[in-house]
């Protein structure tokens, strides 16, 4: 029986971004602790978790960000973290449930390792790259507003864009 690898998340190294059409494209950007177990060094079934600190949230623009604290999207004081477990992985799609507010829905996100290697630190990391889409209503996040020429304000459709590298613990 191999035992369970453990591995955090290596902040410097990682984002976890969030892209929403908005007239043009904006990226929202917000700072994460993620863990990974693992059997063994292989990836293959491994249990990801991650949570983020909804106030976190920065796009570059205070009052976009006082906003999307608000009870119109995250409701960052009801609700302060949103969250990810893995429910399996197969090397290459990551299925897991991703709570939002006090929604859990199933997601399925396209993942690449981009492989293991040792920093000269000593340290052995693993990289990953991982993308997926989700509907910010299926949430309730469901804000909305159209300009005065008809475009929508903010996209239903939410791309997550995860590019995380993976510290092994001793």
């Amino acid at each position: 029986m191999s035992k369970n690898t453990n591995w955090s998340l290596d902040n410097a190294h990682s984002e976890i971004a969030f892209k929403v059409k908005h007239m043009m494209i904006s990226t929202v950007t917000g700072h994460f602790e993620a863990t990974a177990k693992t059997a063994g060094d292989d990836f293959k079934n491994a249990d990801f978790s991650f949570s983020a600190k909804t106030a976190s949230i920065n796009t570059k623009n205070k009052d976009r960000d006082t906003h999307l604290r608000s009870d119109d999207f995250f409701n960052s004081e009801k609700f302060p973290e949103m969250k990810f477990v893995s429910k399996s992985f197969d090397g290459e799609k990551l299925v897991g449930d991703l709570t939002i507010r006090d929604i859990t829905k199933e997601v399925v996100l396209d993942a690449e390792l981009n492989g293991v290697a040792e920093d000269p630190y000593g340290q052995t990391k693993a990289g990953f790259e991982m993308t997926g889409t989700i509907n910010r209503k299926d949430f309730n996040l469901t804000w909305s507003a159209v300009t005065e020429a008809g475009s929508i304000v903010v996209s239903d459709k939410v791309k997550m864009v995860v590019d995380v590298q993976f510290t092994k613990q001793a």
